[in-house]
């Protein structure tokens, strides 16, 4: 049994019927590499029970605290039954794109049962006309709560029911996990109330290791290192109110190349600058065609991995977070890239002044029944509605992994990821790269974006725009000439060396090579 830390219990307290708190993607699968070149649903069942060893996750439910006095525990289910979390459906025809992603929108919507392991894989089949997917190909809608994971550790979960080879066998580990009996309500109170006692101890502890930060925080915005602004402070729009239980999802799918590319287009600009820019430029559009676009900068939560190499495989969330405005006020692509990096720098330098380990512990130490109570009286009172947002969206940069993998022999060809939303946030980007693509998707509340493939025409245009703008700038810079190489100077005669005979000099007499342009 192991408790839940502070950031991992909120998705727990924020939990609602109309707020669901998973992530998830959406994966496409070409069968050609697995052993007959075709999987079935009983082999998936086979894979994924052949590697339950490999994942923490899989087989861990949630025990609450009576009356939320403390934080939830985790607890090893003795009921578990993998085939209740693997699910099996069908398109009906014509199997296309818009179907599948109605179809992982309708999955998506509905909350997890939190009395069993919190996570639900549905097999789709049926992909018949999806262009750039071949035939016999299924999707994996997957779902898994929060608390459990955050996107580094999500990827720990991808590399659990995958492989690097086709026909790789299964692991030769041995399997001892054994379930356990869920405690009772008495052990429950006892360890909340021993917890209670030593919580205020704990806080002093974590308030002493954030007093360097906060002073290195003072210290940098005296001297200027970085600084306060009010374009860090988000305006309202469309997505800034409190939720419905119905979901869109949608994305686009663009060349990594691509996105390496553009980069080079605006000096000390990252490959997470182009993807906030892109996703600027869309919600300037989208915003735009409804006569809705504030005249300040929109901004974006954009989490921070703080996971140790010997936290990796942890359950649990290790993330910290920054405010990186969009750019949103302007037209031209480049000037919105410059502008995305100059917020990026400084929020950073921000971040890295307070110390994002630090901003992650201090919410380890937040009070259990505060935390409850604080996250369903924002629901219930619709403080949503009448609230300046902290910020507009999110969006999650998520690295997948560089070399093709397999689940069951077939190959992954495509992964695109899903996100939680929250009153307040109805709308959510996530970025995920695999192999030579970057997928850019969204998560939204129907009400507040009840025509999601508009929105992903905006990603695509602003994305093109972007592209084109690079390319040509980068065309009209002209190419470094190489250094002209300064002849060396005559050896002097030493001791050591011997003068030449003037007649076998070579270099001194022929014309020195023009240098390389």
């Amino acid at each position: 049994m192991r408790q839940l830390q502070g950031m991992d219990a909120s998705f727990v307290a924020l939990e609602t019927r109309n707020s669901p708190m998973h992530i998830g993607s959406i994966l496409i699968y070409n069968p050609e590499t697995a052993p007959g070149g075709f999987v079935r649903y009983k082999d998936i069942l086979r894979f994924f029970a052949s590697r339950m060893q490999l994942s923490k996750t899989m087989r861990q439910r949630l025990v609450k605290v009576p009356f939320d006095l403390d934080y939830p525990y985790w607890i090893e289910d003795k009921d578990f039954d993998l085939e209740y979390h693997v699910r099996h459906l069908a398109l009906p025809k014509p199997g296309d794109w818009r179907q599948l992603c109605i179809q992982a929108a309708r999955i998506f919507a509905r909350p997890l049962d939190l009395t069993r392991p919190p996570w639900e894989f549905t097999v789709i089949e049926g992909l018949d006309n999806i262009p750039g997917v071949a035939p016999g190909s299924f999707a994996m809608v997957t779902k898994v709560h929060h608390a459990a994971i955050d996107g580094m550790s999500g990827i720990d979960l991808m590399e659990a029911l995958h492989t690097l080879d086709p026909h790789a066998p299964p692991p030769n580990e041995p399997d001892t996990w054994v379930g356990e009996d869920p405690p009772n309500f008495a052990e429950l109170m006892t360890k909340s109330w021993m917890n209670n006692l030593a919580n205020p101890a704990r806080q002093i502890d974590v308030a002493a290791k954030a007093m360097p930060g906060l002073a290195r925080t003072i210290k940098g915005l005296i001297s200027k290192d970085f600084k306060l602004h009010g374009e860090m402070l988000a305006p309202r729009t469309r997505f800034n109110a409190s939720l419905s239980p119905n979901r869109v999802v949608e994305g686009r799918s663009v060349p990594l190349a691509d996105i390496k590319m553009i980069r080079q287009a605006v000096a000390g600009a990252k490959v997470n600058d182009v993807f906030l820019a892109i996703v600027g430029g869309a919600m300037r559009k989208y915003l735009l065609s409804k006569d809705d676009l504030p005249d300040r900068t929109l901004t974006a939560m954009a989490p921070i991995s703080v996971r140790g190499s010997d936290e990796k495989g942890d359950m649990g969330n290790q993330v910290a977070a920054m405010i990186a405005p969009l750019g949103t006020h302007l037209a031209d692509p480049l000037e919105r890239l410059a502008y995305v990096n100059s917020q990026t720098v400084n929020s950073k330098a921000m971040t890295d002044a307070i110390g994002a380990r630090n901003m992650t512990e201090m919410s380890k130490v937040s009070p259990a029944l505060f935390m409850a109570l604080g996250a369903q009286l924002y629901t219930r009172l619709g403080l949503a509605d009448r609230m300046g947002p902290p910020f507009t969206t999110v969006v999650t940069n998520v690295p997948g992994p560089p070399v093709p993998i397999y689940s069951t022999g077939a190959r992954l060809e495509s992964m695109m990821g899903l996100v939680c939303l929250t009153d307040g946030m109805g709308l959510g980007h996530v970025v995920q790269s695999y192999v030579k693509e970057a997928t850019i998707a969204f998560t939204a509340d129907r009400k507040l974006m009840p025509d999601p493939e508009f929105y992903a025409d905006c990603i695509q245009e602003s994305f093109d725009e972007l592209r084109d703008a690079a390319r040509a700038a980068l065309a009209e810079t002209p190419p470094a000439a190489a250094p002209v190489k300064e002849p060396k100077p005559a050896q002097p005669v030493t001791s050591t060396t011997k003068a030449k005979p003037a007649g076998k000099k070579k270099s001194a007499d022929k014309p020195r090579k023009a240098a390389k342009k």
